[in-house]
């Protein structure tokens, strides 16, 4: 899903069937920013409040999770279960997981109200938060509170590229117009601080997702490519990938990570089982630990604050969060 002012032409409407909520809500005269008409946001925290009338809530008795696209859906079904089975006990409720396979995607399922509860990329998380009504609480983070990632610019590692600057007349792969490491933020890089212009001083090509990029540099596919760096070095502890045939010629300030939220019309009493199921998840010996390594918990975010550095980027690319 692309995110110039024209390229989300089309989302609401063809997503308008898909939850009587829409039709309801957008007929609301409320306070909502940049929100979508389907949402209303009183207390001006930037995300969507829970409906007031009681009618449009929900309290589906089987819950829907998802996790950002990635490469092998099947290996992260596993790496989640054991959460999702502590979702299970704290709510009550059955839960399943729904692999998603494009950002687009996913938002598109949490606006229709086929999706209760995700983990959406950093990039994304403001488009589902303005056109899904979703709701990002949580991030996973260390014992000190710290979470984070930062977007680098990787070649080969025997490549002649040295700095940034090397990149003209070279094919550099970005991931997804949705990203933000791997679009949005080397996209402004490139033309703020390095004079250069996509189609006129590089050649940009896509990849759909942060493991093909670094793939595609490994195997000499792309010249260059920009990257969420927590993605390629679980690909290194997974031995996907021979991290002597990579090397970073940039890397940026740190950005918050995928967030994890939920759906702004389920019950309040649902909303606070969730957030009480992603604090109280016992980490250590789970999948999550084994995979991610370097986080141990889920710590709360603001998406007001946290996802302040990803609106500024979005804003001096050119960025639109409306739906049509």
């Amino acid at each position: 899903m692309a995110l110039r002012k024209s390229s989300l032409t089309g989302l609401c409407a063809a997503l308008l069937f898909g939850a009587g909520l829409i039709v309801t809500a957008s007929a609301q005269d409320c306070p909502r920013g940049q929100l979508d008409k389907a949402y209303c946001d009183a207390n001006a925290d930037l995300v969507a409040d829970t409906p007031a009338d009681k009618s449009k809530l929900v309290d589906p008795p089987t819950l829907v999770f998802a996790y950002t696209p990635v490469e092998d859906p099947a290996l992260y079904s596993k790496v989640w279960d054991g959460f999702l089975r502590h979702l299970e006990k704290v709510t009550g409720k059955k839960v399943v997981f729904f692999p998603v396979q494009s950002n687009a995607a996913e938002i598109e399922t949490m606006r229709s109200g086929r999706l209760h509860i995700a983990g959406v990329s950093t990039g994304p998380t403001p488009i589902a938060v303005n056109c899904a009504g979703y709701v990002p609480f949580a991030i996973m983070g260390t014992n000190a509170g710290t979470f984070g990632y930062e977007m680098e610019i990787i070649v080969p590692a025997d490549s002649a590229i040295k700095t940034p600057a090397d990149l003209k007349g070279k094919k550099l792969a970005f991931t997804s117009p949705s990203s933000n490491s791997g679009f949005k933020a080397p996209s402004v890089l490139l033309e703020s601080e390095f004079k250069l212009v996509a189609k006129r001083d590089y050649e940009p090509v896509f990849s759909g997702k942060h493991d093909n990029s670094v793939l595609g540099v490994a195997n000499k596919d792309y010249d260059a490519a920009a990257i969420a760096n927590e993605v390629m070095v679980r690909m290194f502890e997974r031995k996907v990938v021979d991290k002597a045939k990579i090397r970073t010629i940039y890397k940026s300030e740190t950005f918050p990570t995928t967030s994890y939220g939920m759906a702004h019309n389920l019950v309040p009493e649902l909303q606070a089982k969730i957030k009480e199921a992603f604090f109280t998840f016992p980490w250590e010996g789970s999948a999550l630990k084994a995979e991610f390594k370097t986080e141990d918990r889920f710590v709360p975010i603001s998406y007001q604050k946290d996802w302040s550095v990803v609106r500024k980027i979005d804003a001096a690319s050119g960025v639109s969060y409306a739906c049509k």
